[in-house]
């Protein structure tokens, strides 16, 4: 009979709705009691029942610092029914200046590192509350928020705290809850307070107002680099938005000439030591070249990580590689959501600046109606004093016939229409206080009360003055902890290619041989006169003389074609730098070529988006032609691609970018040229071998020249003589002819090495097979007709030979010299 009484009270419930209600009921208590903060105070629980209970130990930035396990032991057992492991992690975090833009709690001992090592057990540290805790705290005793009960009822603890400061945004927060997140920035303590007074001042003041004048973006322990403002303004105006944070680095020079990165700050909430770490295996990976060291010398002073690279590596590229590739460059994702009456709001700053205001406002309200009541008591004892003091002889009467204390405080009410609290006050009363002086201190204290109670009952009534005291306790803690700004808003992309960080600049890319390969930059060459001796540009490195001299920008494309007809593709500032005297570095460091493939011609090919660079025009060894869309050439991986096929024997001599309707002018060795007109070739595919377009007649293409490259050509032979001729001389003719006569090739002469399209305005670089260079304005060299031998143009020695030619476009003003005319050169033997 008992047993079906028992069952009776079992109620039948479906189990997806007993799931539901308590999944919700889970999720709930989550997002309220555990990992969503409060707009107001911008705390969670068991933050807030830290900060309490540390208050109610007296654990105060005055006091000495005491053991954490206390602290930990003291919450756990009255308001946070968790593990202690809970407690003591928050307690860390908030000591941590790392993590905290305003630590709410002074350490000592090891509360871990910003590499992620773990602070040390809760019996071995100590801690107290922070200066600026306190003012979270300011005014609790003052009714000022309200309590309640803590998990088993035998304790108060406060709902939220006063929170003088504007710890929901100055400290920011993360949460993660069920089915949502919270992640809110830090910001600056000034700045903040600034806002919240403009908002006082002008409550319709919009979210582009704040931005410009008083709160411009979130600021960040670590400091770094805050790039650009867009993530900022949709942070700002919606309360989502992604924040790009970059590490601040500087770029310096050893006294050895090896580039230095120092890494100074770094994104917020980064690992330092996984940071280094990934640099590191990014270098033994080879997906960053340069880097030769690697050294974490950070201290108590500060973040100083000095990576050292090699001495022709460009640092600004390494830098960028790095940012693109490691925590060096972070984002963070901003998203403020926060508990606003028990709900989860998603919240813009404004709304955030006007429910801390109204918390505000409460709290000041609270506490002037807290002071008020005690002032209103007080003076209420007093006015029952000072009528005793006045009637002091039947007072006393009174007391000393008495029987009891309840018939002399009834006797008293009767006789002065006393309150029983006065009747109360007065017998409780001591000898001292019937002193005359005693009666003037009442009476002093009393009308000093009656202006208070004036006083804050004024306040109660004007809200004008309410928010005036707000504004001043606001400006009474920025003067105390108030600091600058650590985050820099700098205007940047951050998503910068390489290219944006370097200069464009004119540099000379020089090849040997052999194979190595530097770029100098153009003012490495000083302005010489026609026939100068030249200066000591390349040494011979063991017979490794300088093959191919090219000027072009380091924001050029350098198009480098093997003897095999492969093409492969560098930015300028891709080829390492150094001095002109320097030998360079092997080109096969560069790019992958294959075994027995070497770089026979270097093209430069203009910078991106040119709209009258359309194909690129091939010319051989021996005179076959081919035009190739230049869009064929747009991904040039590292392993190259086929830009020709050649027959046995043949290798590329020269490839030009042409728009499609240039002429195309090819020398040859025999002192030969012809012009024809580049859409006489057909456009054929990369892999096509092309035509024949000059009959060489023995000998070998020396040069490629297009009328778009200037209106003179410019004839050198391999002694060192020059002339400029008008391109109008050569006629035009089908593809394929033999040419005409375009220097008198003579034993005074010697052989046409190179033929090149000048305007006159340039400048000419010469090297020599033994490594002699002269740089001469071009106007220097005369124009003469076809079949002349020209004039001197650098003076080689007997057994020496010119190697390459470069033509230098001259922008800057060139030195004022002495032009050596050809009669003057006859005059001195030449």
């Amino acid at each position: 009979m008992e047993e079906t009484k028992q069952f009776d009270k079992i109620k039948t419930r479906g189990i997806v709705e007993e799931m539901k209600q308590s999944f919700v009921s889970y999720a709930m208590s989550v997002i309220v009691a555990r990992a969503l903060p409060d707009v107001r105070d911008g705390l969670k629980p068991v933050h807030r029942r830290i900060l309490y209970s540390m208050n109610d130990l007296g654990m105060t930035s005055d006091k000495p610092y005491k053991k954490s396990a206390r602290i930990v032991g003291d919450v756990i057992g009255k308001y946070h029914p968790h593990g202690d492991t809970a407690v003591y992690d928050s307690m860390v975090r908030m000591s941590q200046d790392f993590s905290y833009r305003y630590p709410l709690i002074d350490g000592h001992g090891n509360f871990g590192s910003i590499d992620g090592d773990g602070a040390a057990a809760m019996r071995y540290t100590e801690a107290r509350m922070s200066k600026i805790s306190m003012e979270m705290l300011r005014d609790i005793n003052k009714n000022t928020v309200d309590f309640q009960d803590n998990y088993d009822g035998e304790e108060q603890e406060p709902a939220v705290l006063p929170s003088r400061i504007p710890n929901v945004l100055i400290n920011g927060g993360t949460g993660i809850a069920v089915g949502m997140a919270t992640n809110m920035a830090p910001h600056n303590l000034s700045e903040v307070i600034d806002a919240t007074i403009a908002l006082i001042e002008n409550p319709d003041i919009t979210v582009k107002e704040l931005m410009e004048d008083h709160i411009y973006g979130p600021d960040f322990p670590t400091g770094a680099y805050i790039l650009g403002r867009s993530g900022i303004k949709s942070a700002f105006e919606t309360g989502r938005g992604s924040v790009v944070m970059r590490a601040k680095a500087d770029i310096t020079e050893l006294s050895n000439g090896k580039p230095v990165i120092t890494i100074t700050e770094i994104p917020y909430l980064v690992n330092k030591a996984n940071m280094v770490e990934k640099i590191a295996q990014l270098v033994r990976d080879k997906e960053i070249d340069g880097i030769t060291d690697l050294r974490d010398e950070s201290n108590r002073d500060g973040i100083k990580i000095v990576i050292e690279l090699r001495r022709e590596v460009q640092a600004e590229v390494v830098l960028n590689q790095l940012y693109r590739m490691t925590a060096l460059q972070s984002s963070f994702g901003v998203n403020n959501l926060a508990l606003v009456n028990g709900r989860p709001e998603l919240l813009n700053i404004l709304q955030i600046l006007e429910h801390y205001r109204d918390h505000q406002i409460e709290v000041i309200t609270r506490r002037t109606r807290f002071d008020l009541k005690k002032a209103e008591e007080r003076a209420h004892l007093l006015e029952g004093m000072i009528i005793a003091i006045d009637n002091i002889d039947e007072v006393m009467n009174i007391i000393r016939s008495s029987k009891d204390d309840t018939e002399a405080s009834n006797r008293l009410l009767e006789r002065f229409g006393l309150t029983p609290i006065q009747s109360k006050a007065i017998l409780d009363m001591q000898f001292r206080r019937l002193t005359g002086l005693q009666r003037e201190r009442l009476e002093l204290e009393y009308k000093e009360l009656l202006v208070t109670i004036d006083d804050l009952k004024d306040i109660l009534a004007n809200h004008s003055r309410l928010l005036d005291i707000i504004k001043t306790d606001l400006l009474e803690v920025k003067e105390k902890y108030g600091d600058d700004r650590r985050s820099e808003i700098i205007e940047a992309d951050f998503d910068m290619l390489d290219e944006d960080l370097i200069p464009q600049e004119d540099i000379v890319i020089s090849m040997t041989v052999n194979g190595y390969i530097k770029r100098t930059t153009v003012d490495s060459f000083n302005v010489q006169n026609r026939g100068g001796k030249g200066v000591k540009g390349m040494s011979t490195y063991d017979e490794d003389v300088v093959d191919q001299f090219l000027a072009m920008s380091t924001h050029d494309f350098l198009m480098l074609f093997t003897n095999k007809g492969r093409v492969y593709r560098l930015k300028g500032f891709n080829v390492p730098a150094a001095s002109r005297t320097a030998k360079g570095i092997p080109v096969v460091n560069l790019l992958n070529l294959d075994e027995g493939e070497e770089i026979k011609t270097l093209t430069k090919v203009v910078r991106d988006n040119d709209e009258s660079v359309k194909f690129v025009f091939f010319v051989t060894k021996y005179g076959v032609v081919k035009r190739v869309a230049v869009s064929e050439f747009d991904s040039i991986r590292q392993n190259g691609k086929i830009a020709i096929s050649l027959k046995d024997g043949d290798e590329l001599v020269a490839a030009k970018v042409t728009d499609g309707t240039n002429e195309i002018i090819i020398g040859g060795s025999n002192g030969k040229a012809i012009r024809f007109k580049e859409e006489d070739v057909r456009v054929m595919g990369r892999t096509a071998s092309g035509v024949r377009g000059f009959d060489v007649d023995g000998g070998e293409v020396v040069g490629v020249a297009t009328d778009r490259e200037g209106k003179y050509i410019l004839a050198i032979t391999e002694k060192g003589y020059g002339k400029r001729t008008e391109i109008d001389e050569y006629r035009l003719t089908k593809r394929g002819a033999k040419g005409v006569k375009t220097i008198n090739v003579t034993d005074k002469n010697g052989p046409l090495v190179s033929v090149r399209a000048v305007d006159g305005d340039e400048d000419l670089l010469v090297i020599s097979n033994g490594g002699t260079v002269i740089r001469t304005p071009i106007e220097d060299i005369g124009i003469y007709g076809r079949s002349t031998i020209g004039v001197r143009v650098i003076k080689v020695a007997e057994n020496d030979t010119v190697a390459s030619v470069a033509i230098l476009q001259n922008e800057e003003e060139l030195e004022e010299t002495e032009v050596i005319t050809e009669k003057e050169t006859e005059e001195k033997g030449e």
